[in-house]
């Protein structure tokens, strides 16, 4: 049975569904990429499984954390299990952290909140975290405040107070944003190796499918909220079957042998905006889609399995079509 499981997701306000039918499972010490554009519900669904959704916002479905019900929870059972079970490393480390408190006192703060340890001991486990995430000099720098850190320095101590309490799941939400691509590099290696070394379950959030190609086990491709596509990233990439999947490649540097290679010429734009997050009829990404007929717009098409891949579109298993050279 999987470690993590998400049954029929679905996160609407008034008769906007920001997230549709999302369904998917995380393994012990796996990697799941979720990428797409902005909008497509990325980051909603993350808040969903940390419980930080606003008030007005309706929850249908389920999320399963082992035998844990997480939706079924009260606010102070999850607050529980936030931090301890389930951690997150939120889109913006400029923002992230409170900047009237030191470095060391908000990751005591979290530990001490799971964990029955004294204010010393809380401190010293602070030291051996930033120690672990590689900030140079952490016995003096545990009690400097958070401007005094570059934004690489403070994605590193985000990961560390996530990791305070060892959590099996970790989220990490465009964890790169902001940061050069040598720190970007130093940043997802550090992710990967404590994945390995805590055997966490980490679901990586983002919009680089460079990053995805080299870092995930799987990934999960949203748009309009709905999953569209879902498989190996090697295959996903090589053989796209979703047309957004397609469009997403279309508009990227290509990927050759495990290397990144920039195109000749000008890189192709998907025309027009995401769709809507109003209750429509159809497939949400016919307005965008080059190959959508009649059927697209009068019903939403139900996600296909097949061959370790699932996609969501309604002519994926018809001739000509990208599955067509995958069964060859």
């Amino acid at each position: 049975m999987s470690f993590l499981r998400v049954r029929n997701l679905t996160l609407s306000f008034a008769r906007a569904s920001v997230v549709r039918d999302l369904s998917f499972d995380v393994q012990r010490g796996e990697t799941l990429a979720v990428v797409g554009e902005s909008g497509s519900g990325k980051s909603m669904s993350a808040l969903a499984m940390m419980r930080l959704l606003p008030r007005d916002c309706r929850v249908a479905g389920s999320i399963h954390l082992d035998d844990i019900e997480l939706t079924r929870l009260s606010a102070g059972e999850m607050r529980r299990h936030r931090g301890r079970d389930l951690a997150m490393i939120f889109q913006e480390p400029m923002t992230s952290l409170n900047p009237v408190l030191s470095i060391g006192s908000q990751i005591i703060e979290a530990i001490r909140a799971h964990e029955p340890v004294s204010a010393a001991a809380a401190r010293k486990r602070a030291v051996e975290l930033l120690e672990l995430v590689n900030v140079p000099d952490p016995h003096r720098r545990v009690d400097e405040y958070p401007h005094r850190f570059s934004g690489g320095m403070r994605q590193r101590v985000m990961i560390a107070m996530a990791v305070a309490c060892r959590p099996r799941l970790m989220i990490a939400d465009e964890p790169t944003t902001a940061l050069d691509v040598t720190i970007q590099a130093q940043v997802l290696g550090l992710l990967d190796r404590l994945r390995r070394e805590m055997n966490m379950a980490l679901i990586l959030i983002t919009h680089d499918l460079r990053v995805v190609a080299q870092w995930a086990d799987r990934v999960i491709v949203m748009y309009a909220g709905r999953k569209v596509e879902e498989g190996n990233p090697r295959d996903v990439f090589v053989q796209a079957a979703h047309p957004y999947t397609q469009g997403l490649l279309s508009a990227s540097p290509r990927m050759d042998e495990g290397a990144v290679h920039y195109r000749d010429g000008r890189l192709t734009e998907l025309p027009g905006n995401i769709a809507s997050a109003m209750l429509e009829p159809g497939c949400p990404f016919v307005p965008r889609c080059p190959i959508a007929e009649l059927s697209c717009r009068e019903a939403m098409p139900a996600p296909i399995s097949w061959k370790g891949r699932t996609v969501a579109c309604h002519r994926v298993f018809e001739p000509g079509s990208n599955t067509d050279a995958l069964d060859q």
